[in-house]
């Protein structure tokens, strides 16, 4: 039973970019779990899903590198904003550079 995961457990060794601990994972809700402990949750699913892909959004954004306000003015077609490319794409271009 014990050499049941050892592929899984090594996997680091072939691919050094995974990391040893889940911080990150964590730290991506945190957010999350003490906007609700302080306003109690949402009014309704519809609210939820709003606040969570705004949160998702907002995170993403961070780790690679962009403004929110920048992408979200971007998509929403304020006139004189920053042009932001698609966030598929940026994750795309970070992944393909070594």
């Amino acid at each position: 039973m014990r050499h049941a995961n050892k592929a899984d457990l090594l996997m680091v060794l072939d691919r050094p970019e995974i990391p040893l601990h889940t911080n990150g994972s964590e730290n991506d809700i945190r957010a999350v779990v003490t906007k609700r402990k302080i306003s109690g949750g949402t009014r309704s699913d519809a609210g939820r899903h709003c606040r969570d892909t705004f949160l998702s959004l907002m995170k993403t954004c961070a780790k690679l590198g962009v403004s929110f306000w920048d992408y979200l003015g971007d998509r929403l077609g304020i006139i004189g904003g920053q042009a932001v490319p698609s966030l598929p794409q940026l994750v795309r271009t970070r992944c393909a550079t070594p």
